[in-house]
């Protein structure tokens, strides 16, 4: 079973480092082009909804199947709905106290400390955000463990990891960049900008864990990152990529539909 954590380290260290190249465009570039941002955070953003059902909900709801027929679980539909809501619930009630503590930020009267502040709050908001990402990476790759070891269980967890590192790359260009506004120096940037996603690899490895050591419990944590997901991808990607449609009203829109589509053929041709 070591392997599968190894596994799921090795790939929240790639969505981490997909986080580092987002940060590196301080060093390169001004601003990163509205337009690419854009069509990575729909890709993205179609990835991860596909892949919820598909990589997370899906095998959750056969697992929790199972084990109510042997009589050792609740009723599948209880399960897979708990796991769900309560992962949005976690995502939104980490939202919610990063919204708090920029608003006590706010109000603060020094004008150096309400900057330091608002970046420090900026820093968090990302941070927290990327626990849950790390996880249901971590989560889709223990599922592996034991007799589960199949090319379509395996393609749906890369398939995870390649959608959240999409979208982690404008988010790390989301603090480096301003970071670099506020004066700081690239190299400052890039470093703190990078640091909000090492909290990926800690959790990736934290949910590989609970799952092969803890296999009860398998079906709602597949459910809890599918609510992460879910709510991550409607409420932050979705809108995000929306921006600026004057120019090209469906350009984000079809990298929705084509990262779905992707993800959804990959699973139906391996499955």
């Amino acid at each position: 079973m070591d392997h599968i954590v190894c596994y799921a380290l090795f790939a929240t260290l790639g969505t981490w480092f997909v986080t580092a190249l987002g940060a590196a465009t301080v060093v390169f570039f001004k601003s990163p082009s509205p337009k690419l941002l854009n069509i990575m955070l729909g890709f993205a953003s179609g990835v991860m909804i596909a892949a919820s059902f598909w990589s997370l909900l899906q095998p959750a709801i056969e697992r929790a199947e199972i084990n109510a027929s042997r009589e050792i679980g609740p009723p599948a539909y209880l399960v897979a709905t708990a796991g769900f809501l309560s992962g949005a619930i976690f995502m939104w009630g980490s939202d919610q106290i990063v919204s708090r503590a920029r608003k006590r930020a706010n109000s603060t009267i020094c004008q150096r400390n309400e900057r330091n502040n608002r970046i420090l709050m900026l820093i968090l908001s990302i941070t927290l955000h990327n626990i849950p990402e790390g996880l249901a990476v971590g989560v889709a790759f223990g599922l592996l463990g034991g007799d589960n070891y199949t090319l379509e269980a395996l393609m749906g967890a890369v398939t995870i990891a390649i959608g959240i590192g999409l979208q982690n790359f404008p988010e790390g260009a989301a603090v480096s960049l301003p970071l670099r506004r506020e004066g700081y120096s690239r190299r400052k940037s890039f470093l703190l900008g990078q640091a909000s996603g090492m909290v990926e690899p800690i959790a990736g490895v934290l949910g590989a864990l609970l799952v092969v050591y803890v296999e009860t419990i398998l079906s709602y944590t597949l459910a809890f990152a599918a609510g992460a997901m879910i709510l991550v991808a409607v409420h932050e990607l979705i809108p995000e990529c929306q921006q600026n449609q004057q120019d090209q009203p469906y350009f984000a829109t079809m990298g929705i539909v084509t990262g779905f589509a992707v993800m959804m053929l990959l699973d139906v041709m391996l499955g």
